[in-house]
């Protein structure tokens, strides 16, 4: 029974077309770019910072709020944000002796919101 549908997932021919897979070709992005892509969605593959994220899309939160959000320590708060800061996916600025962060831009909130209407499209 597996085997039967392991085939179904394949041709059973080998045929190819060479005109999707040309036109496929020239529009695919270079390498260097599918990297950092690849790289910028294994930032999203840890649950506090997809934790840290949601907070963010909803305020801009210091560090000490948001490790009393997430009840974690301010240490392993600011670990994960210097993730995210690299990653481009949050900023901050200095206010007096606080620092604030929040998401980087609109892009941020459209992945994560997209990326939810995908998970709760069979559900």
């Amino acid at each position: 029974m597996a085997e039967r549908k392991a085939a179904l997932d394949r041709c059973d021919t080998i045929v190819i077309h060479e005109d999707v897979v040309n036109s496929v070709r020239d529009r695919m992005p270079p390498d260097e770019n599918l990297y950092d892509l690849a790289e910028l969605f294994k930032v999203f593959g840890d649950t506090t910072r997809i934790k840290i994220l949601w907070a963010l899309a909803e305020s801009d939160m210091c560090v000490c709020d948001i490790a009393a959000l997430l009840n974690m320590t301010q240490s392993a708060i600011s670990h994960q944000l210097r993730i995210l800061k690299q990653a481009r996916l949050v900023k901050y600025r200095r206010v007096g002796k606080i620092v604030i962060y929040s998401l980087d831009d609109d892009h941020v909130k459209q992945i994560f919101s997209q990326g939810l209407v995908h998970i709760n499209e069979n559900r």
